[in-house]
């Protein structure tokens, strides 16, 4: 008898198969208040890891954590037309407190450019103070309307850095820094995602910026996901807060800003990314368990043997997890496993054990092979690094596969349902991006026909990324 599938098959409906997903392997509930989530504890877990990596890349960069309040004033954000305008509609505003109307209403922070530029402001005086690089890891609120676990929530977790340079040339190279070094090799190296970095269109800038990077990639489904941003501030900020800085030459001048973000949506791209019909697929670098040591059947010294070998790979290094539950089925917790995305079992039971063997399974291909018990922690370590490997590998098929060069409006919009469809740009502008939007297809990012990023949107020979978009 075939066995009966304990989620809804991708192929037939995606959204449902990400929600079975998001529940069966125990990695999120709605909260009570609409657009809340409840990160439950294997989730959280993977979070730790990815905002391990990524705070270690950001402190290499010479980024410094603070924290700033949750509660801005509202005035704060009005100062700044275009970033209040462009967050109006996601805002959540207190108006009462200790029981009574407050003077002045505030806002729970959606993002803390205006409130960190109230502080930058008494904190540079002059050029020996640049560039200022702080980073905060903290929780956000925008009145989401259409929530969709990790993909977009009223509150989530994020990092979010903000810098001060004295030149617009500093502040644009380490905007790009950020995108490159930080999250394009996180996103890569760590969660195993192949993302396309470019430059979004005007159309799509963050509001208040003067340009903003991405890093876009493509899910399960041939959708895009933009991953992480990282926008260049200009002076805009800089001049409705009174942030100056004394140059060496002794004139007044404004410094230049970054802004920049990635959230707990990172969640939402392994799932999406990775995820197959019998769950998720954890690459190893955050998995919080990356060897499942499965007993089988508690005979003939198999305890002892599994428990040993449990210890040996965490004294190799792995994160292990020893599983000798023997009064559940061996299937349902190998299901369990699976479900959960582990990246490598090791089953180990008294008729393998009675050859000399164990047999060690793979969860990014599913195979399966019985390994000498004296070779179990070398097989171990190199199949962890083939599973981190072989799940980029896998993601990058299905982008090139699926991206398609279009020579028209047409051909892009009607690429862009399946995938990633590459324009020329020139072809394009704003009036075909406004054209491709009605039917629900956004330009994702604009790069040079070299993959480089472009230094603006009026440069030759730009190639245009579009798809539909979560």
């Amino acid at each position: 008898m075939a066995k009966q599938p304990i989620l809804t098959p991708r192929a037939e409906d995606f959204p449902r198969w990400y929600q079975d997903v998001v529940a069966k392997a125990e990695l999120a509930e709605n909260g009570p208040v609409r657009g809340t989530m409840v990160i439950r504890p294997w989730a959280y877990a993977v979070w730790e890891f990815v905002q391990a990596e990524l705070d270690r890349r950001i402190k290499d960069a010479g980024v410094r954590n603070a924290y700033f309040p949750l509660f801005i004033p509202e005035e704060f954000l009005r100062k700044e037309a275009e970033h209040v305008e462009g967050f109006s509609p996601e805002l959540a505003v207190v108006t009462h407190g200790g029981g009574k109307e407050l003077e002045e209403p505030v806002v729970v922070r959606p993002t803390s450019e205006t409130i960190i530029n109230h502080y930058f402001a008494k904190w540079v005086q002059s050029y020996r103070d640049l560039p200022l690089l702080l980073n905060q890891w903290a929780n956000v609120v925008r009145w989401e309307l259409r929530p969709r676990l990790f993909l977009r929530t009223t509150e989530f977790l994020w990092q979010e850095g903000h810098t001060c340079h004295a030149t617009e040339q500093d502040a644009r190279d380490y905007s790009v820094h950020i995108l490159r070094h930080v999250y394009e090799e996180t996103m890569r190296d760590v969660l195993a995602i192949p993302v396309l970095a470019g430059r979004k269109t005007a159309g799509e800038r963050f509001a208040g910026a003067t340009n903003s990077w991405t890093c876009e990639g493509m899910m399960g489904d041939g959708k895009a996901l933009q991953m992480g941003t990282s926008h260049e501030l200009g002076q805009n900020f800089a001049k409705v807060f009174g942030t100056q800085f004394l140059t060496d030459t002794g004139a007044q001048e404004f410094v230049w800003q970054t802004s920049w973000g990635v959230s707990t949506r990172l969640l939402g791209a392994l799932i999406m990314c990775h995820g197959d019909d019998d769950g998720l697929r954890l690459p190893p670098a955050v998995a919080p368990v990356q060897v499942a040591v499965l007993l089988v059947r508690a005979e003939d010294g198999a305890g002892e043997r599994a428990a040993a070998l449990a210890t040996e790979l965490r004294a190799a290094g792995h994160r292990v997890e020893l599983d000798d539950r023997v009064d559940v089925s061996f299937g349902r917790r190998a299901v369990d496993w699976e479900l959960k995305g582990v990246p490598v079992r090791v089953e180990v039971g008294p008729r393998d054990l009675a050859e000399g063997s164990v047999t060690l399974v793979r969860r990014d291909n599913g195979s399966k092979e019985a390994v000498p018990v004296a070779e179990t922690a070398r097989r171990v370590a190199e199949a962890l690094a083939a599973v981190q490997a072989g799940l980029y590998d896998q993601a990058l098929a299905l982008r090139t596969e699926r991206t398609v060069d279009a020579a028209s409006l047409d051909e892009a919009r009607e690429a862009a349902q399946t995938g990633f469809a590459k324009v020329a740009w020139s072809s394009l502008g704003d009036e075909g991006e406004s054209a491709l939007a009605g039917g629900g297809v956004t330009v994702r990012c604009l790069q040079r026909a070299d993959g480089d990023l472009p230094a603006g949107e009026d440069e030759d020979g730009l190639v245009a990324y579009v798809a539909r978009a979560y």
